[in-house]
């Protein structure tokens, strides 16, 4: 089986993800000071917009590991002309893309750590199990070799349901992963629909009509794309670029990306060089929840370095 699942190419089109807690961002972040800010999960480019707008003194760096992504970004960020630097970067690598003269002077760091309504809804990326299409899940299919498909054909049972309990906290881990090791004797799973199907086939469907397959999904793709490694450089390495009075905020989605930027977050005001401005973390209202079913498990925290005041 070829490790390189391309996929073909496209018209992107507009972006149709909407970002979530969008007013609590800016409300933290304070845009309307000026200055350098950081987006680093551009992706649709809403929050970007945003921040732009503003102020016309504020200087953003987008960045996003997703070519796509970035792409819509680009387009949908035009009219904002040289204020906007683009990077197709994994965010991870935050320090090497600051522009000459940012380090240490940075006003404003935001992360996104959710998936877009524009890489779920498109089947080629193979996100998402309501859509039939390929088993990918790269987030930079340019630069990652290995795709869902190809991590599943060669991994043990033992490493599968590790993945599935600890990055999916799927109860069903043991019983899937014999499932999907059963299942590679007639022929590698290839399709969303295939490991849907089968994760549907052993284990009941969870809470509230919850789909049983979106913890399995969830885990192989932070598996895939190596998410809790990024989430974990990005926020070693993303406190020391703000100036004072500088804010890093984070958005989470789920307990695992929390705990993790809970616990950084406080080890940072443990130092006293940081103020915690969220504390115990901001939820979007209920309408917001209504409108945009996907902002229900976002939690946003925010850090602000000491010496200003948003």
């Amino acid at each position: 089986m070829s490790r390189h699942l391309s996929r073909p190419s496209r018209p992107l089109g507009q972006s149709v993800h909407e970002p979530v807690l969008l007013q609590e961002s800016l409300e933290v972040l304070a845009p309307q000071r000026g200055g350098f800010f950081i987006d680093a999960t551009v992706g649709g480019g809403g929050h970007s917009v945003a921040l732009l707008a503003a102020s016309e003194d504020l200087q953003l760096l987008a960045v996003d590991r997703d070519a796509d992504a970035l792409d819509r970004a680009r387009e949908r960020l035009a009219p904002f002309g040289e204020r906007v630097r683009f990077a197709h970067a994994p965010f991870s690598s935050i320090e090497s893309l600051l522009p000459d003269g940012w380090a240490g002077k940075v006003n404003g760091i935001l992360a996104d750590f959710g998936v877009s309504s524009d890489q779920l809804e498109d089947r080629d990326r193979g996100f998402s199990f309501l859509h039939d299409g390929p088993l990918d899940m790269r987030m930079d299919a340019t630069k990652q070799k290995t795709s869902a498909a190809v991590l599943l054909a060669s991994a043990s049972e033992d490493e599968i349901s590790t993945w599935l309990h600890e990055f999916g906290e799927e109860r069903f881990s043991r019983k899937i992963a014999h499932e999907i090791v059963h299942a590679r004797r007639f022929g590698p799973l290839l399709r969303t629909s295939q490991l849907a199907d089968l994760v549907a086939r052993v284990s009941p469907r969870g809470r509230q009509g919850i789909h049983p397959a979106t913890r399995t999904f969830q885990a192989l793709r932070i598996v895939v794309n190596r998410e809790l490694d990024e989430i974990d450089a990005l926020l070693h390495a993303a406190p020391a670029l703000l100036g004072d009075g500088g804010v890093f905020a984070a958005i989470s989605f789920h307990s695992l990306e929390d705990r993790m930027v809970k616990n950084a977050f406080r080890n940072e005001v443990r130092s006293e060089t940081f103020e915690d401005i969220a504390r115990k973390g901001i939820v979007a209202g209920a309408g917001e929840q209504r409108r945009n079913p996907r902002s229900r498990s976002a939690r946003l925290r925010a850090i602000q370095k000491e010496g200003g005041a948003c």
